[in-house]
């Protein structure tokens, strides 16, 4: 290691960094890796951007808390969900002292963004039926922030309400609950934002990249009382939102907006209806996870032989059997399939036939041996 590098903080040595499906993965021509929306529309960027943005742009909290239902003061814009994850965790946690719980298998930015900060983590992994292990939880010690994803990435299961609520009783003086809705356009029924009015230590994570196809865009808000935006306010960089941005996520939250939102949503759950009935009928899926988001999590023999296989056909899946948690569901290989258009999803259930018909024949092959 050189001179140089030895300069960097000791955490940051030891940090492993999230291994994104840009970074992990290149090449193909169909990309189902990253939960991306293949259906994306097109905008048109307005005057000249000489001038600094607004740190929370007034046209868009306004346009995000009426299409939320909130009040704009419970509204805070940031770069993507990924930054609220990383603020709540720089406002709320001391480092060396308080923790955050995480429920794995779920969304590694949680625990990447704890370490980096130098702020524990309690690992909670999920029960075999994807629920919370609440008593479990109940018993982490100086916790801080409790992460709830829901729908729940990779697996794409759903959170009781109940337990919810539940946590949100237990923690309403001492820590906030943070659930995480990136999805949750593709069950919008299933969001706790009505919770907000009665749970002042309740904090909700969206995003406008996944049903709003604006991955690239990289715009998230955080929904909570205005006492946590507060909070927040004080740690974020004075101008996160570039105007381009500020501006086609107000386009994209118009009324013609949300429309093709919810257009593309029932498509994308349409698509996934039917390729969880295709994966179910082959005899080398074990098992497909029921979800509520925009991919399919799959547990099969050989995850990796899956994706190497997809991928020699142009197109990226992503193995998640690195996931923690696992073995609590009963199977260790697993990989996600994002869904994608049409067309995608056509040639991508072309491709794990043709791949799933050179395993049977390699297995017929060894057994004749």
């Amino acid at each position: 290691m050189s001179s140089i590098s030895n300069l960097a903080r000791d955490s940051v040595k030891a940090l492993v960094p999230y291994a994104s499906a840009r970074l992990s993965m290149s090449g193909g021509s169909v990309w189902l890796n990253a939960n991306e929306n293949a259906l994306a529309p097109e905008y048109q960027l307005n005057g000249s951007f000489n001038r600094y943005p607004d740190c929370q742009p007034p046209a868009l909290i306004a346009a995000y808390a009426d299409y939320a239902g909130v009040a704009p003061e419970q509204v805070l814009v940031s770069r993507g969900a990924d930054e609220g994850i990383e603020l709540l965790i720089r406002s709320f946690c001391e480092p060396g002292v308080d923790n955050i719980v995480i429920c794995p298998p779920t969304y590694g930015m949680y625990a990447i963004s704890a370490q980096s900060n130098q702020v524990g983590r309690t690992v909670v992994p999920l029960t075999a039926e994807l629920t919370l292990d609440l008593p479990a939880i109940k018993q982490s010690q100086q916790t801080k922030l409790v992460f709830i994803c829901s729908p729940n990435n990779p697996t794409g299961d759903l959170i009781p309400r109940s337990q919810i609520t539940e946590l949100l009783e237990f923690y309403r003086d001492s820590a906030l609950v943070v659930v995480d809705e990136a999805y949750i356009e593709f069950v919008p029924e299933a969001s706790t934002v009505d919770l907000l009015a009665q749970y002042p230590n309740l904090v909700i994570l969206r995003t406008l990249s996944k049903a709003f196809a604006l991955a690239g865009l990289r715009c998230g808000f955080t929904l909570a009382s205005p006492e946590v935006i507060g909070a927040l306010k004080k740690m974020i960089a004075p101008y996160p939102i570039a105007a381009p941005v500020a501006d086609i996520a107000t386009q994209a939250l118009s009324a013609t907006g949300q429309q093709r939102m919810r257009q593309s949503v029932a498509t994308i759950n349409e698509l996934r209806a039917a390729f969880s009935r295709f994966a179910a009928s082959l005899p080398q899926v074990r098992r497909v996870f029921n979800s509520n988001a925009n991919y399919v999590l799959l547990a099969v023999d050989d995850a990796a032989a899956w994706v190497q296989g997809i991928a020699s056909q142009g197109i990226l899946i992503r193995n998640q059997s690195s996931q923690l948690g696992l073995e609590r569901l009963g199977c260790s290989q697993v990989v996600r399939v994002s869904i994608g258009s049409p067309a995608e999803m056509a040639l991508l259930e072309q491709a794990i036939q043709t791949f799933c018909a050179q395993q049977t024949t390699m297995t017929r092959s060894s057994g004749e041996q």
